[in-house]
């Protein structure tokens, strides 16, 4: 819906900032930020969310976005990062960045993390492997490759574990 609500809203008017969650209605703020900023490169995207995992950072980060404020932040400090973000700085929560760097990136390749993502729900792999087109064979193999990486014993403890370090 959101997404739906921006792209009619566009062509309008010229948009200059976005105020994004990493959750939101009809999609994520992740992908809304990088879409934006593959169509207005200039748009300054500020990501205000609870989720303050170093993934979630780092992601947001590749995405486009600007700054990235957590929503327990008092108000007096989201409005001077917003600021900041305008006229041109980059704007990080100090000891998330640092988390961000030490964690470095996701061992997960991008097709493991979307069989991960998939496997959310618990569905039987026979499910999965419809939804996503691939054999249920495959499906193991992927969810197997990122139980081992991410050091898990189960496929319910490797997505706890990629959406604790945020790269589900």
């Amino acid at each position: 819906m959101f997404r739906n609500l921006l792209w009619m809203t566009l062509p309008i008017m010229y948009c200059f900032g976005a105020l994004l969650d990493i959750e939101m209605p009809g999609g994520d703020g992740l992908g809304a930020a990088a879409e934006l900023a593959g169509a207005l490169p200039d748009v300054r995207v500020v990501i205000l969310t609870t989720f303050g995992r170093p993934g979630y950072l780092r992601r947001a980060m590749e995405s486009g976005a600007r700054g990235f404020v957590l929503k327990d932040a008092p108000a007096s400090e989201l409005a001077t990062a917003i600021r900041r973000v305008m006229a041109g700085d980059r704007v990080l929560d100090p000891a998330l960045a640092a988390a961000a760097l030490a964690e470095g990136e996701s061992p997960l390749t991008p097709r493991e993390t979307e069989v991960l993502g998939a496997a959310r729900g618990g569905a039987p792999v026979a499910d999965l492997a419809g939804g996503l087109h691939l054999s249920s064979g495959t499906v193991r193999n992927y969810l197997s490759s990122a139980m081992q990486k991410l050091g898990a014993h189960s496929r319910a403890e490797a997505v706890r574990v990629a959406e604790d370090k945020g790269w589900l």
